[in-house]
């Protein structure tokens, strides 16, 4: 049942230097629907898929606004994920209310990060259970954070969480160099092309995935279904187009004469 005696605690350490409770909890964001940012010079977008569990019923929302400036997408335990959004408007609006303007961005994430770390060092708590991709814009350009259980917190230019999250690390690590360049509309095309890669040849459709933009001059805001699927529509109408030259560019080869043995 255990992995040994040094994890039934989250403040016990192993002989080895490590905190097994924490990496539980980083394991649980594996576990969790996949979850997408990237950013340019002045537009973040952040896409997730939201599969119900059963036919029966809705799914569980994955992305939520935070500020008019600032939203996320969370992948692991969805409670867990609730909670921290209701703390980060709140922060938000107290900000706001004292100092008349907006939260900037990584001011936010370090306080998500000390709130997440002193679950890791104190043994009546436990860690979050839960990987937030913190998307936002302000005085200094638009930014991409991706908080761990652990505390730690890092900056992206395009990131990926949650199961099969690899394979859209995969293709964003591709293409990435240029997306500081991209328009808010490339950047819709490439978190859904990314989503696209989690599925696992799974169709993509509008109804199992969600998309959010913020950006110079847009607040914080989920896109609609409609939209959605219009851009994904686009999406395989290229690809069928990219198919269909490659085929014609294959007939027009002509074999090569092969080499007379003398």
């Amino acid at each position: 049942m255990f992995r040994n005696q040094y994890d039934t605690d989250v403040t016990t350490w192993s002989p080895a230097g490590r905190l097994f409770q924490v990496e539980y909890a980083m394991e649980a964001v594996k576990q969790g629907s996949a979850a997408i940012g990237l950013r340019s010079k002045t537009h973040v977008v952040l896409a997730s898929v939201n599969k119900a569990n059963s036919e029966l019923s809705s799914h569980q929302k994955k992305i939520f606004k935070i500020d008019d400036h600032i939203g996320i997408a969370i992948a692991g335990l969805t409670a867990d994920g609730r909670v921290l959004s209701r703390y980060l408007r709140s922060e938000c609006i107290n900000y706001n209310f004292t100092y008349e303007s907006p939260l900037p961005v990584g001011r936010l994430v370090v306080q998500l990060a000390d709130k997440a770390q002193v679950c890791t060092q104190r043994s009546w708590k436990r860690p979050y259970g839960v990987g937030l991709l913190v998307a936002g814009l302000d005085e200094s350009g638009a930014h991409l954070y991706y908080n761990c259980p652990s505390g730690n917190y890092f900056e992206y230019q395009a990131f990926a969480i949650g199961s099969r999250s690899q394979a859209a690390k995969t293709y964003l690590e591709r293409k990435f160099e240029t997306f500081m360049s991209s328009t808010r509309e490339d950047l819709i095309k490439d978190a859904l092309s990314a989503i696209k890669e989690t599925l696992q040849g799974e169709k993509l459709t509008s109804s199992i995935c969600t998309v959010a933009v913020v950006g110079v001059g847009e607040p914080f805001h989920i896109m609609d279904q409609k939209t959605i699927q219009e851009v994904i529509e686009s999406l395989e109408l290229k690809e069928d187009e990219t198919v269909d030259q490659g085929a014609a560019m294959q007939e027009d080869r002509s074999p090569e004469a092969a080499p007379m043995d003398i």
